[in-house]
């Protein structure tokens, strides 16, 4: 496994955003969103746009690296890469694949970076129907079953109800996010504190999912740039290293008919211990996990995927204050996360990443050395990276 990984060949030296806008609000089209995010990971780097030669994104991503190389000045591409399919379970993909290309030789210096302008191209993951439906949407549509909130409800109350797992699970997950974000002044719920009584008295979207269940809509960008082991250690932030990096699916996940045979699951099963057994580590090794919450189920499921705890014990560990910083077991989503801070498609929980472990974030972990990025819960791809400093 050793020879034929990534493990520690690879670090993230630069990371960059742009302000988060409420979407359809960003004063700029998303294209210069891009440029922006991607400018500042390089500047960040301590390197030059010059130094640039691949781009890698997800999720059918409109920013076409030969516009974004013409624009910034990149002399030549030498890596282009798309991570398809899976909503926002290809954002660590994205970056593992950005990796692998440097440890394949194809380029030395990549940007994984992912744009939202939802003013300019439409609201992202509504739920649509038309006058004609086929294939698997035949058995949802006409009955109302359209939208991302309804499709992972029905898997998540399915999980809450196998394993006798109460609301007090969700909601100890959007605290978390929210408290969070209190401390992040690029949060855009940064000043806008969630109770627990707020929290049950927000309305429902589909339940078990509350109002502060679900994920923000924004406007923004986000980038990181990979490089070489040896080529990090010159430049002027500490090294954040790729451990492993997993992607893929289990069988027959997201079938549109619903009724893939492991219903109630986040998708992590067969990735979780290809990325542990990756990096030599045990889930009890992280210190601080960055899960993407399209909806606060997806995050219970994959804290039971990776091994933090047994699925009976979920609601305690969840509902506890175990995810909150700094006195909990494993604090989660340190920024405010998709819910609290800005839903930059998760690309975002890969900076808080790196954030812990260059020691820079707002809710800072003592000491964090591993930090898990999740990305995607419920869909299909998935995928995950494990970073050490």
């Amino acid at each position: 496994m050793t020879d034929y990984s990534i493990k520690d060949k690879v670090a993230i030296v630069g990371i960059g955003e742009t302000r988060y806008y409420k979407a359809g609000q960003a004063p700029m089209s998303e294209f210069q969103l891009a440029l922006e995010a991607i400018q500042k990971a390089v500047a960040d780097a301590g390197l030059r746009i010059e130094d640039v030669d691949g781009f890698a994104s997800y999720s059918d991503d409109r920013n076409d690296p030969v516009r974004l190389a013409g624009a910034l000045g990149v002399p030549q591409i030498q890596f282009s890469n798309m991570h398809w399919g899976g909503g926002g379970g290809g954002m660590a993909g994205a970056v593992g694949n950005a990796a692998a290309a440097i440890v394949a030789g194809y380029a030395q210096c990549v940007v994984a970076y992912r744009a939202l302008a939802q003013g300019q191209f439409g609201r992202f993951g509504q739920g649509h129907a038309g006058a004609r439906v086929r294939g698997g949407a035949a058995y949802t549509v006409p009955y109302g079953l359209m939208s991302p909130a309804q499709m992972f409800a029905m898997r998540t109350q399915r999980f809450m109800y196998e394993h006798h797992i109460g609301q007090k699970a969700l909601a100890g997950i959007a605290l978390a996010s929210y408290k969070h974000a209190q401390r992040n002044p690029r949060a855009v719920m940064y000043g806008r504190p969630l109770t627990r009584e707020a929290y049950y008295n927000s309305r429902w979207i589909v339940e078990p999912f509350h109002l502060f269940d679900c994920c923000l809509e924004n406007d923004g960008a986000a980038a990181v740039v990979l490089t070489t082991r040896e080529r990090a250690r010159d430049l002027p932030h500490k090294p954040v290293y790729l451990m492993a990096a997993a992607q893929g699916s289990g069988y027959r996940q997201w079938v549109t008919a619903h009724n893939d045979p492991d219903y109630a699951t986040a998708n992590f099963k067969t990735l979780a211990p290809r990325l542990f057994a990756m990096a030599g580590v045990t889930p009890q090794d992280v210190d601080v996990a960055q899960i993407y919450e399209n909806f606060t189920g997806g995050v219970l499921m994959s804290i039971v995927e990776h091994g933090f705890c047994a699925a009976e014990e979920a609601e305690a560990f969840c509902g506890g204050g175990n995810l909150e910083w700094p006195e909990g077991k494993l604090p989660i989503n340190t920024s405010g996360g998709n819910l609290a801070e800005a839903y930059m498609h998760g690309l975002e929980l890969t900076l808080e990443g790196v954030r812990q472990l260059r020691g820079t974030s707002t809710c800072q972990v003592k000491d964090a050395r591993i930090c898990l990025v999740a990305a995607g819960p419920m869909v299909a791809p998935v995928s995950n990276l494990l970073l050490r400093n």
